[in-house]
């Protein structure tokens, strides 16, 4: 398939701004990936000062976004195409300060939007613990639906076991 990619390396929401993560960004990144409560269902964390400056030049332009509130950064986010460039994944997570006032559902639908219409990807995916209600609200406001519920799939570093997907 020949590639009809159209990377923006910013991307806007009503209310945020989806930028490149610079290395000075580690400290508010930092801010939630040190803290269990945030990660709880996430694939990595709660991280060491090192593990987060060492995440920041691992991120990739036009796929990996610091989430921004006006100045403040106050998450992150990503979409990751498969190789073949017609399906991705996206993910999300915000400092808990921000949650609950629509940005996850900002950040998401931008993402479905940018696929679809800059990327021009077939599929959009993304997955979540099933206990996550904060993630799966945000995916069914954003037109996503259920497809599937994983049993044991889905590792919840720091309850340390397997939950459902």
């Amino acid at each position: 398939m020949e590639s009809q990619q159209q990377f923006r390396e910013t991307l806007h929401t009503k209310r945020l701004t989806l930028r490149p993560f610079k290395q000075e960004d580690w400290v508010a990144v930092h801010s939630w990936a040190s803290n269990p409560e945030n990660v709880r269902y996430m694939t990595f964390g709660p991280n060491s000062e090192d593990e987060t400056k060492d995440f920041i030049p691992m991120t990739k332009p036009c796929k990996d976004f610091v989430t921004q509130l006006d100045n403040k950064v106050i998450g992150s986010c990503g979409i990751y195409p498969n190789e073949a460039n017609d399906t991705a994944s996206l993910g999300w997570i915000l400092h808990m300060d921000y949650h609950k006032q629509g940005y996850g559902t900002e950040i998401c639908a931008e993402l479905i939007r940018y696929g679809f219409e800059d990327l021009k990807l077939r599929r959009i995916t993304a997955y979540c613990a099933a206990v996550n209600y904060g993630s799966y609200r945000i995916m069914e406001r954003s037109g996503m639906r259920r497809e599937g519920l994983h049993v044991k799939k889905f590792w919840a570093r720091v309850d340390k076991e397997l939950c459902k997907s």
